[in-house]
């Protein structure tokens, strides 16, 4: 089982890769339609999203926690705008 680079979620089926392509490291909700990474501000993007979706977080709170979560995986980590938490 992998976990996702960029957003740390576990790939245990085809269907959590991207065009179900096992060898990226990266999963589906990380990933463009083309199958391609996106990039750190489009993830920041989605995965603020998320957390104001299933946590009710205020936008500010829940884009600081998805900073926060990010800076600690390992598609983000020394990210030059992680510098700016």
């Amino acid at each position: 089982m992998k976990i996702c680079i960029a957003c740390g979620m576990p790939m245990t089926q085809p269907e959590d890769y991207p065009l179900r392509d096992e060898s990226k490291d990266y999963c589906v909700h990380c990933a463009r339609p083309d199958g391609s990474m996106q990039d750190y501000n489009e993830k920041l993007e989605s995965l603020t999203g998320f957390i104001l979706r299933t946590q009710g977080l205020d936008a500010g709170v829940a884009r600081s926690a998805a900073q926060m979560m990010m800076a600690k995986l390992p598609a983000w980590q020394g990210h030059p705008l992680e510098a700016g938490l």
